[in-house]
């Protein structure tokens, strides 16, 4: 079950996003320690960042809140990462999600650590298109990842 903390972080509102998660520090089954602005599922805690970005600098600006860019561990999660992203932007946003294959082409791996085991790619995806698909963006409007250049500002 989703739980929405209250929102106190300013940041640009008319930027684009990333999601960051960051676990929680409680024990299995305990409900999750989450900052106040995030929200919670399951033992995890999500939170909207709006700012235009690559990849790598969303990382970056995960790190710096003690999260790491989101991992998708099944289905429900993915829906419960766009309902954040709805919530707070209150409108279908792009956001960097943390898979990605940069570091051996075609092994996708999430950068937090987390067994890549949900993909829930269109037909003949990922393709490496360009050779340079490395990262994965939520593409809330077509409800599946889409694989982009990781130096894109999205």
């Amino acid at each position: 079950m989703l739980r929405r903390w209250k929102y106190r972080f300013n940041f640009n509102a008319n930027s684009m996003i990333c999601v960051c998660l960051c676990f929680s520090s409680g024990q299995p089954g305990d409900k999750p320690a989450c900052p106040s602005g995030w929200t919670d599922y399951k033992d995890r805690c999500f939170f909207y960042v709006p700012k235009l970005t690559t990849w790598p600098d969303a990382q970056k600006n995960c790190q710096s809140l003690g999260a790491n860019l989101a991992s998708v561990r099944d289905k429900d999660e993915y829906a419960a990462i766009q309902n954040v992203i709805l919530s707070a932007s209150k409108d279908s946003k792009k956001a960097w999600i943390g898979g990605t294959d940069a570091q051996q082409e075609g092994t996708w791996i999430w950068n937090d650590g987390t067994p890549f085991i949900y993909t829930n790619w269109y037909p003949r995806q990922p393709d490496n298109k360009d050779g340079n698909q490395n990262c994965i963006q939520m593409n809330f409007k077509g409800k599946s990842p889409n694989f982009v250049n990781c130096a894109r500002t999205i």
